[in-house]
């Protein structure tokens, strides 16, 4: 039994073998072959088991592939922006032709170019897949599988236009601006202007024109309607008021406060201006305006002011406030529009009316009031991941024919400090029409799109497959690879987040074949192979010595 057995383990050896050759072969032929990756043989023994130890039947051997999938090639620099190499652990996604739904497939051959109608594809035609990006560039929500990917086409037929999203302006307004009288009269005159260009959805540049105005603190407000300037000393002598008149004054909660009418005009402005909280903060604010009518306004914001019937003979028109008697006074909702809610206490010096006009010059898109703090910082909460106050501008009919247009404000780098009125930077993220001057691939697997107008555009991101064993894939002809029990499922990432590796742009991968090892093993094989014909000779001549017995 030994002898043929010796036979049947030498043919085993020269199988085994001969696939290990035929490995090494395919190696040395994609030797230049880009992101191929080699596989070499590793040899097992297949024993055969005897319950005797006093005889012994040989086994066999046999070749199994080993994949060295996961082994980093060598980087090169190429001259196409849209050829790309994987620095790291991960795929690229690809797929057969340009139809959603094909099976996705996973490759390391960077290879890329623009085929005839602008999509993106290796030089074995497997097409590249990618996450499309709305027009600031952001992923869109709920894309984490493959099913979600689409093939990457950076055609742009007829150029590209962006219609205008988010405009931003950073400027300081000036502190020492004197304040005017609240509420802001239609068409009143404005301390500070600055226009920004916009695009709209047919690449029209359209100019807005923003107006700033500082104003006096948005507060309830009583004003009496008599000039009281003419009277001097003791109000309670003059004919037109009851010397027993008083008035009781509720201000944001604190009151009833009463008013009395038992001295002159400036004691009862200073009777007024000492109603305090219970923390000692005064909480309304006298004064005579230069038309002699008295005024009284609210310290704080959205305090309200009610004004009732005192203790004596009801309130007449000697102070010209009658009308006001049992009506709760507050700011009007309707003149005073927050585009930003203060977070901390307002500054009464820092209030400002901002005015967003339409192109035409008269029509209001967007009005409303921003407070700065006393350190001249907008008072008002930012993103904490952006750090954007941002003010929505909906609707605009630019009467072009566009679609209608919104368009975020971004508010947060205003300020307001001493000195002159300074304009920073302006910017909004639209384009006029442009054609694509070129196609580029970052780190992070953005495709980005460049025209020439100036302008670039994130359209696509790369996502990076990775596996939990790489070396299970199953290989397919055109160095792509198919997902396979052994290797696990894929797992879509970011480039250079988790585990993925980084994209390296304008580089190819190498195959990751040496040369040397191929050769040295190509000899070390030889040898074997040549060993295994020469226990077969041997074998048979036994066997003929076998024959030739009598």
């Amino acid at each position: 039994m030994s002898v043929f057995g010796s036979l049947f383990t030498a043919v085993s050896a020269l199988n085994s073998q001969s696939q290990s050759l035929g490995m090494i072969s395919n190696n040395i032929a994609n030797v230049n072959t880009v992101g191929y990756k080699r596989r070499d043989a590793a040899f097992s023994s297949l024993v055969t088991s005897e319950s005797r130890s006093t005889a012994y039947s040989p086994g066999s051997v046999r070749s199994v592939q080993n994949n060295r999938i996961d082994q980093q090639g060598i980087l090169q620099q190429s001259q196409s922006s849209t050829d790309i190499a994987m620095s790291g652990n991960g795929f690229f996604v690809v797929q057969q032709g340009t139809d959603l739904g094909a099976e996705p497939l996973y490759t390391r051959a960077g290879s890329f170019s623009e085929d005839s109608t602008g999509v993106l594809k290796n030089t074995a035609g497997y097409t590249l897949m990618g996450w499309p990006l709305d027009q600031n560039g952001n992923r869109l929500p709920g894309v984490d599988d493959v099913s979600s990917l689409v093939p990457v086409d950076v055609a742009f037929l007829g150029g590209f236009t962006q219609p205008t999203s988010q405009m931003e302006l950073a400027l300081n307004l000036d502190a020492e601006e004197g304040e005017r009288a609240f509420p802001i009269t239609a068409g009143s005159t404005t301390d500070f202007s600055r226009s920004i260009r916009v695009y709209d959805s047919l690449g029209n540049g359209q100019d807005l024109t923003v107006n700033f105005r500082k104003h006096e603190t948005p507060t309830a407000i009583v004003q009496g309607t008599v000039n009281l300037a003419d009277i001097v000393g003791d109000l309670s002598t003059d004919p037109t008021i009851d010397p027993t008149d008083t008035f009781d004054i509720t201000v944001g909660g604190v009151g009833p406060t009463t008013i009395t009418l038992d001295g002159d005009l400036g004691k009862l402005v200073q009777d007024i201006n000492t109603i305090t909280d219970v923390n000692g903060n005064q909480v309304a604010f006298a004064e005579v305006n230069p038309a002699g009518q008295l005024v009284i306004k609210s310290r704080n914001l959205d305090a309200e002011i009610t004004l009732a019937d005192g203790a004596g003979t009801p309130l007449n028109d000697g102070l010209g406030l009658a009308g006001a008697v049992g009506t709760t006074l507050a700011v009007d909702s309707t003149t005073f529009n927050r585009l930003a809610e203060p977070v901390s206490t307002p500054n009464s010096e820092g209030w400002w009316d901002i005015e967003v006009l339409h192109p035409d010059g008269s029509t209001v898109l967007l009005q409303g009031a921003i407070n700065f703090d006393g350190n001249g910082r907008l008072n008002a909460e930012d993103d904490p991941l952006t750090g954007e106050v941002l003010v929505d501008i909906d609707d605009i009919n630019f009467t072009s024919g566009a679609s209608l247009q919104d368009i975020d404000f971004n508010i947060a780098n205003f300020t307001q400090f001493s000195g002159e009125y300074n304009v920073i930077y302006s910017e909004q993220n639209g384009a006029e029409l442009g054609l694509r001057t070129g196609v580029s691939i970052d780190s992070e697997g953005f495709v980005s799109a460049q025209f020439s107008n100036g302008q670039s555009a994130k359209i696509y991101k790369l996502p990076v497959a990775t596996f939990a064993n790489a070396n299970g894939l199953n290989e397919l002809s055109g160095n792509v690879y198919r997902e396979s029990d052994g290797s696990g499922e894929y797992n879509l990432r970011e480039a250079g987040k988790g585990s993925a590796g980084v994209i390296e742009s304008g580089t190819l991968e190498g195959s990751n074949v040496d040369l040397a090892d191929e050769f040295s093993k190509m000899i070390v094989t030889q040898r074997a192979y040549s060993a295994g014909t020469k226990v077969i000779t041997t074998a048979d001549e036994m066997t003929a010595e076998l024959l030739r017995l009598r």
